[in-house]
């Protein structure tokens, strides 16, 4: 996630931070599982206990793989599904559905399987037994980017372009163990969706875009 210690218990307290302040400015009630997307910046700091064991399978490599497998793959895509409320397209439910499927696989590798991590100088990495790791691996990038990119929504749209950039800048700088840079943009994610809670809330079946205040036109007789 960082390329330190430190660098991951600075970015988890500060996105974890935003996190708190998204769900503090909140405004409706499906908003809430988006919202409270930062506060997995907890995932960072749990990566700073990691380190500090020196790697290796223990509680905080467990719970560090139960955030990153599991979770996410299933919380992204429902988060931004029922942030659409009930006229969300039919497009969010594929990633919802794959996201519903891949996270039960990798939560029963990770209940029978062990999770190993090693620290490689300025980056850790996880073990953990998957099958078919390329199809896993589809399956959580299109739960959770493409739920993002195919959401109507122009400001999750940008979120998730910046998130697959980010994707693969840190997957690049992975393979050359060079460094995780992920925390940083993670960091930027989290003003994303501060930005996005603090967006004027459209009411139901008005375009999106449009000052709702303005809109419809006065229909009022003369």
């Amino acid at each position: 996630m960082c390329w330190s210690t430190a660098a991951d218990l600075t970015a988890g307290t500060v996105v974890t931070a935003v996190g708190v302040v998204c769900l503090a400015r909140v405004r409706r009630a499906g908003d809430l599982p988006v919202a409270a997307l930062p506060l997995l910046g907890a995932h960072q700091l749990v990566e700073a206990a990691v380190r500090h064991a020196g790697g290796g399978c223990g509680p905080a490599t467990t719970a560090w793989a139960m955030i990153a497998l599991p979770v996410l793959p299933v919380w992204v895509p429902l988060g931004v599904l029922v942030a659409a409320g009930p006229g969300a397209p039919r497009r969010l439910r594929g990633p919802a559905a794959v996201g519903t499927g891949t996270a039960a696989v990798l939560a029963y590798c990770l209940a029978t399987r062990p999770v190993t991590a090693e620290v490689r100088g300025r980056l850790v990495g996880y073990g953990v037994d998957v099958p078919y790791v390329p199809l896993v691996l589809a399956g959580c990038l299109y739960a959770t980017l493409g739920a993002l990119l195919l959401t109507g929504d122009r400001r999750l749209r940008v979120l998730g372009a910046v998130l697959a950039a980010g994707a693969l800048v840190c997957a690049a700088l992975w393979r050359l163990e060079f460094a995780s840079t992920w925390c940083a943009f993670a960091a930027a994610a989290s003003v994303l969706v501060l930005g996005w809670v603090r967006r004027p809330v459209v009411p139901c079946g008005i375009p999106e875009g449009r000052d709702y205040w303005f809109w419809p036109p006065s229909t009022k007789r003369r």
